[in-house]
């Protein structure tokens, strides 16, 4: 019986997740799954079965993310910087900078990713735990670090082979 309980209220939890997450998006796809708490910007798109483990996306940005996304807990994307350059005050003003972020299809991050406004991350990819992503990422990488850098490629025969086939975790 309390095991049947955690798992309702396990349920509950998750449920209300991705409804603020839908609420708050700009458009979602279906198969939305939302297991952390999360918080994305009115600018922001989700493609289909999107998973959340604990995701922040802020800033002014658009942020496009496709379908099949993963992502670890505590991951932030900010998609805006300061105007620093151009503003009226030093080091910088009250106004803000869009900087669109953009996801492919089947992309992981890892627990405590950032990725930063002007970034784009290519299908396939993979972005290791604790990494801090500036600059755009190809399709099929395997990057990390502060900043991320591509230091693996996947293998493109298989993951095409189980794309065709329909295998999505």
């Amino acid at each position: 019986m309390v095991k049947q309980i955690r798992k309702l209220i396990r349920f509950m939890i998750r449920s209300w997740y991705a409804w603020q997450v839908r609420r708050q998006a700009k458009e979602c796809g279906p198969g939305l799954k939302v297991n952390g708490p999360s918080r994305v910007s009115s600018q922001t798109s989700l493609g289909s079965n999107v998973n959340f483990n604990g995701m922040t996306i802020s800033g002014c940005g658009a942020v496009r993310i496709g379908d099949n996304f993963h992502s670890g807990t505590e991951c932030l994307m900010i998609a805006q910087i300061h105007n620093y350059d151009h503003g009226t005050t030093i080091p910088y003003d009250s106004s803000y900078l869009p900087r669109p972020i953009t996801i492919g299809a089947n992309v992981w991050l890892g627990t405590r990713v950032m990725v930063l406004g002007g970034v784009e991350i290519g299908e396939g990819a993979i972005i290791q735990a604790g990494s801090v992503v500036v600059s755009s990422i190809p399709a099929y990488s395997i990057a990390g670090g502060h900043p991320a850098r591509v230091f693996k490629m996947r293998n493109i025969e298989h993951y095409e082979e189980l794309k065709r086939k329909g295998r999505f975790h």
